[in-house]
């Protein structure tokens, strides 16, 4: 049997740089005798006393240790944060308090029976749903902006600058920011003209020449399936890799901005759920009530644990939670797990649809 000692621990330094922040976070395997490891974790402010912290409540094996690992620093680097002595430097980062006059569009949660009813369906598309960040690019000459979900402009990393700078035309694509790489998925402006009114398969080829003609690495195109084994082998590589979830696009639909009501042309299915709440109350014993926004007004949805690395939220702040499922009479989630703060949340956007009950109730 192998022998793992110190020599095996694992250690990173991450940074977020955009606007006025300037954050680091680390993150360390780190032996704890007998043959164990724990994980460790320090973030803050760059140059300021570190908060600290530990994923581990027990010593684990090197195989446990190295998956919980893995598995934060993959968190981080979706949300931006870069590894090196800098970090990915950010580019026209402004708090985000500046109007782009654009809105992404957003997509209604759908569950396995729907996933079902699509996968064979000609008249829909299926891509990967990105764990990263919703992100327009807009080009216009010289001028380059990051546009979030709220259609605020927000800075963007500098590879993706640089990449979107050697695109040949103006342009306004969509997609999801990891790390340094975007993953573009539509295009809604092209050299003057406004592509939303077209049909979503238009769009996606004029997206694909585009992105063909450039020499750039960071922008990349989001694989798309079309026919129906197309899609059931990305449906089945995605579970098998643990990805987030699927996306469904109709073919012959316009981008709408903003999120319908009730189904739409976009649908995602994630295979874990997650919802946005809003902050109700503050509990004891580190705890906070939820709500969300339903057609009766606001609706407690439960309490949700912080853990102790994490300040505890303000009541009106929405935050980012993770559940196993919603009981179909009272609404309550079960077995919900604290992500952190949404600041590119609205309060109405957190609304009851996004709840995902038990497969028996989802019909």
């Amino acid at each position: 049997m192998n022998t793992l000692t110190a020599n095996t621990a694992e250690n990173i330094t991450l940074y977020y740089r955009e606007g006025g922040s300037d954050k680091v976070y680390q993150a360390s395997i780190e032996p704890a005798g007998d043959g164990l490891f724990a994980v460790t974790f320090a973030y803050g402010r760059r140059g300021a006393t570190l908060n600290t912290g530990s994923k581990t409540s027990n010593p684990v094996d090197y195989g446990t240790a190295k998956g919980i690992y893995d598995k934060l620093v993959r968190e981080k680097t979706a949300k931006g944060y870069t590894p090196g002595p800098d970090g990915t430097p950010y580019r026209n980062g402004n708090s985000d308090k500046e109007p782009s006059g654009l809105l992404p569009q957003l997509l209604n949660p759908i569950g396995e029976i729907d996933v079902q009813r699509l996968l064979p369906d000609g008249a829909y598309c299926a891509q990967e749903k990105f764990d990263g960040r919703r992100l327009l690019l807009r080009k216009q000459g010289a001028v380059i902006d990051g546009i979030n979900r709220k259609g605020l402009i927000v800075g963007l990393p500098e590879p993706v600058f640089q990449s979107f700078g050697l695109l040949a035309a103006d342009c306004v694509l969509d997609g999801e920011s990891i790390g340094d790489v975007f993953y573009a998925f539509d295009l809604l402006h092209l050299s003057g003209t406004d592509l939303r009114p077209r049909t979503y398969q238009e769009r996606l080829v004029a997206l694909m020449n585009l992105l063909a003609r450039a020499q750039q690495r960071t922008i990349r195109l989001a694989e798309t399936a079309f026919t129906p084994g197309q899609k059931r082998d990305l449906f089945a590589w995605l579970k098998r890799e643990n990805k987030e979830g699927i996306v469904f696009k109709r073919l012959d639909a316009p981008y709408t901005a903003g999120r319908p009501s009730s189904g739409g042309a976009q649908l995602k299915h994630k295979f874990y759920a997650t919802l946005s709440a809003v902050v109700s109350r503050i509990n004891a014993q580190r705890s906070v009530e939820m709500r969300l926004l339903g057609k009766d007004g606001w609706q407690v949805v439960g309490n949700v644990t912080i853990p102790p690395n994490h300040p505890i939220p303000a009541v009106g702040q929405v935050i980012e939670v993770r559940y196993l499922y919603a009981f179909p009479d009272s609404g309550i989630v079960y077995q919900p797990v604290f992500l952190g703060k949404r600041s590119d949340v609205d309060q109405t956007d957190c609304m009851v649809i996004q709840l995902k009950f038990k497969a028996d109730d989802e019909n």
